[in-house]
């Protein structure tokens, strides 16, 4: 039963970011924008008309424990992976088009690991922007962050 719910809620994580925010809509409309806005691939300043990208920001997802686990994520891309504990990925990412306003969701939800009493738990996870722990979660919780 525990295989069970473990496997909808990937499922269901990786179903549900793919409606919010995803950047797919973004490359669509860049598609019937003019040519020369089409071909030059520079984002426009921040705080300028249309769809440019606000600040970047490094940020950094963070799975710790020891041994393997699962990990899904939303960072500059969305993946699932089969990983070796502890795990951190890195990237520079920022908001773009209505992101800018409403915010770009980090989204990391670690699987399950082997505790030292030989019983399955929550992989504890954490979220640093520039350096800043912004989320942390010891109680198996999904880590979740709002970068604006």
């Amino acid at each position: 039963m525990r295989k069970i719910r473990i496997g909808a809620s990937f499922a269901m994580a990786a179903i549900l970011p793919t409606g919010c925010g995803s950047e797919e809509p973004a490359k669509d409309s860049k598609a019937e924008a003019p040519a020369a806005e089409a071909t030059t691939g520079t984002p426009k300043a921040p705080g300028g008309s249309g769809e440019g990208e606000g600040t970047p920001h490094e940020v950094t997802i963070e799975v710790e424990g020891t041994g393997a686990s699962t990990v899904m994520y939303t960072l500059d891309d969305s993946d699932f992976e089969q990983i070796t504990l502890p795990w951190k990925k890195t990237a520079t990412i920022a908001a773009r088009g209505a992101e800018r306003e409403v915010g770009r969701l980090v989204i990391l939800t670690p699987g399950h690991m082997t505790l030292p009493d030989g019983k399955l738990g929550a992989a504890p996870c954490s979220i640093t922007v520039d350096g800043k722990k912004v989320v942390e979660s010891k109680e198996g919780k999904p880590c979740s962050y709002k970068l604006k």
